[in-house]
């Protein structure tokens, strides 16, 4: 028997599997996904970005996804739409996919309903931790997954442990200062995006080599800081770590004196099989981690796992907000600027935090605000050549078509911003078990509510509008942004909220599921509310000290 067994494979349950090897003991890990290897990734447009190799086919696993109309309720499979709601399945998770925009949440983060009070239905709840607690994990995380940048001072600059990043800012193209210069003249202070990329080698892994396809694409320089990469790769060298590939968990079979004992999998071959250890830590993705706590009812729990409270799968989260751009044309600008705003590979790594906490009368007082990222178009080739077909409703061919797309790629570039705001928790986002369908193995897939609260689309409005001038002072032409009401499907959190209460959590401050001696939930399912800013950072930091939880408990 082993000591834990954890299910995934990503940025919930990679710290713990290293931490755990690194002290000793046994650790099994099943993931539903293929162990993909940094030889085996590329930057096959076709292959990331348009086959979804890296997710499951829509045909054996799916989602049923509910959205709210002006009329009522509707529900169709991703099957149906071919919209998937996957965010990456292979060792590793998501975070070999990611972009790797590190912002810490601030120390405001963990108290939004004592700060602000209460938003109209919605289910704001302070953390049972603090920002200090989680302070040094994150400087973990800074180290081991390896975070590039440079630490500015500005209004909302969350205390540090250390001055800076142990990695220094990677290489930016020329419209980073030029963002700088328009940041001054509109008084915006413009700060650096730390990325979980490294600038310079650690151990095996290189530096990064620009490429600047990252979101979407696994690294073949291993410089971003995925799980994989960054901390599977190291646990395996203890011997302490076995990791099982395409082994899809059904069920967390307790022994009626609220224990786990075994968690059944289905492997690649389709056969059952089954891993006991002596505790087991579930970090599956915030809606797939609440629908295998849901499928693994019995009698103790007839309404699934650590669900007696029926709070499983409530209060999910995604990202609030939207995104915005502008045409940057080289022709305004002289030659040499132009040049350089040409170069490809460079990275913006700009982001601006002024209104992470929002002081207007338009809101009656102090609000939670958020964060804007900066960012050039997806290099994708052919997704923008692709896109230059039609002239209005008529389809272009020839001739006609190769000069459209020849400007496309030689007059201008598209640079975005990307809002991020709070997605308040509230009762119409939340995930349940399919009554109607059910995956290749015949298990009900998850039926996911994506409503949302109206407050989050105002606040993303009120901060669009604050980067319109900036782009005026940049120069650039066609601006235009939209705020959305959909779920971020790449930034997924709640569904298994922690807190001191039983009653209205699934886990305890140390993300112990409440009623279950022996389970942990370490993905972003743990969080009450999202912050301001992408999750995995915290995810990553929130497992690190959830890992220290589990070896004193161990230890004893």
């Amino acid at each position: 028997m082993d000591d834990v067994c954890i299910i995934g494979s990503g940025a919930g349950a990679s710290p713990v599997a290293y931490e755990l090897c690194k002290a000793g003991y046994k650790v099994t890990l099943l993931e539903k996904g293929p162990w993909i290897k940094t030889k085996d990734f590329s930057k096959d447009e076709m292959v990331a970005s348009k086959k979804d190799l890296y997710i499951p086919n829509l045909n054996d696993e799916y989602h049923e996804i509910v959205k709210e109309q002006d009329d009522g309720w509707y529900a169709k499979t991703t099957k149906m739409t071919g919209k998937d709601f996957w965010n990456g399945s292979a060792v590793g998770g998501s975070s070999n996919f990611m972009s790797g925009y590190f912002h810490r949440l601030k120390p405001v983060d963990f108290k939004l309903l004592s700060t602000y009070g209460p938003i109209e239905n919605g289910n704001i709840v302070d953390w049972p931790i603090s920002y200090q607690d989680l302070e040094p994990y994150y400087t973990k995380v800074d180290h081991l997954v390896g975070v590039s940048g440079q630490t500015v001072a500005h209004k909302n600059q969350e205390p540090r442990s250390e001055p800076d990043f142990p990695y220094p800012a990677l290489k930016t193209n020329i419209i980073s200062t030029l963002l700088d210069r328009a940041g001054a003249e509109n008084d915006i202070q413009i700060i650096p995006t730390p990325r979980a990329i490294l600038s310079k080698a650690k151990g095996e892994r290189n530096a990064c080599y620009y490429s600047n396809f990252c979101g979407t694409y696994g690294c073949s320089s291993d410089a971003k800081g995925s799980g994989r990469a960054s901390l599977l790769n190291e646990a395996l060298k203890t011997g302490n770590l076995t990791i099982i590939p395409n082994a899809k968990v059904f069920h967390l079979t307790t022994n009626g004196q609220q224990k786990i004992i075994a968690a059944k999998y289905y492997d690649i071959a389709k056969e059952k099989k089954e891993i006991k250890a002596k505790l087991f830590v579930v970090a599956a993705q915030a809606t797939e981690t609440a629908r295998l706590l849901l499928m693994s009812k019995n009698e103790e729990f007839p309404n699934g796992l650590a669900n007696n409270n029926n709070q499983v799968g409530k209060n999910l989260v995604f990202s609030g907000g939207g995104v915005g751009s502008c045409s940057i044309h080289f022709e305004d600008f002289d030659t040499e600027t132009a040049r350089q705003l040409k170069l490809p590979g460079l990275f913006v790594n700009r982001a601006t935090q002024d209104w992470y906490e929002v002081d207007d009368p338009e809101f009656g007082g102090k609000v939670k605000g958020g964060t804007v990222d900066f960012l050039w178009e997806h290099p994708n080739k052919v997704s923008r050549t692709y896109s230059k077909k039609w002239e209005g409703d008529r389809l272009l061919f020839g001739s006609e078509l190769k000069t459209k797309i020849h400007k496309e790629f030689t007059t201008k570039r598209k640079f975005k911003f990307e809002v991020f705001v709070d997605w308040i928790p509230n009762d119409k986002c939340f995930v349940e078990l399919s009554k109607k369908h059910t995956d290749k193995w015949g298990d009900p897939v998850g039926k996911i509510w994506t409503g949302n609260n109206k407050h989050d689309e105002k606040i993303g409005r009120y901060i669009a509008k604050k980067i319109e001038p900036l782009f005026e002072s940049l120069g650039g032409r066609n601006i235009r942004w939209g705020i959305s009401s959909s779920p971020t499907i790449n930034l997924q959190a709640g569904g298994c909220r922690f807190g001191n209460n039983p009653k209205s959590s699934v886990l305890d401050a140390n993300c112990k599921a409440h009623e279950v001696e022996n389970l942990y939930v370490t993905d972003g399912s743990f969080m009450p509310t999202g912050g301001s800013v992408t999750f995995t950072y915290t995810i990553y930091a929130n497992s690190f000290r959830v890992a220290d939880k589990i070896i004193e408990r161990l230890a004893k």
